[in-house]
């Protein structure tokens, strides 16, 4: 029998805590104050993917980010040229406890998933979709303006990190056709 009498009706639950935890580490979130931080908390959905469940996959629409608060995922592309269906999805990285994926759908509107996420184990992701921040924008617009700011941040660097790769692959592909 449970004494509720003797509980501690104030403290705040774990689960609660550690979900405003990650929100505040995340970058996209990282220049919200307390309370918008607790009103994000209360848009965002909260899923259990068992291992190797797809997530989304290549080319389904994007409605939003998600943050993996327990666990992990694994980033594949598919190759589209590839003969034999064994090897057409070409893995991409892992990404673990704290990382997020997805960001883009939240501003592009017509958004097609560039890549087939999958759980490599039993995972806890946090989403965070277009409505959602459609809802905050109209509620709040300065917190609103706040996430869009550090989203142009992730975006951005992202871009930059895609280009340099890029160069450095024609550099590559340069040099091996030279050494022909």
């Amino acid at each position: 029998m449970v004494n509720f009498l003797w509980d501690n009706l104030f403290r705040k639950d774990k689960r609660d805590q550690d979900l405003l935890t990650l929100l505040k580490e995340n970058v996209i979130f990282s220049l919200l104050s307390p309370p918008e931080i607790n009103f994000v908390k209360e848009l965002v959905h909260i899923r259990t993917y068992r291992p190797s469940e797809s997530v989304f996959r290549q080319g389904e629409a994007g409605v939003g980010m998600y943050i993996i608060a327990k666990g992990a995922v694994d980033v594949f592309i598919e190759d589209l040229q590839s003969d034999d269906p064994d090897k057409r999805m070409v893995f991409i990285t892992r990404l673990t406890s704290g990382d997020f994926f997805g960001e883009l759908s939240l501003v592009e509107d017509k958004d097609r998933r560039t890549a087939t996420v999958i759980s490599s184990d039993e995972t806890t992701l946090v989403g965070f979709f277009r409505p959602d921040l459609t809802e905050l924008i109209q509620r709040n617009p300065s917190t609103g303006l706040k996430i869009f700011i550090q989203l142009s941040h992730v975006l951005g660097k992202r871009l930059k990190e895609t280009t340099q790769k890029v160069s450095e692959l024609k550099k590559e592909l340069k040099r091996l056709s030279e050494t022909r």
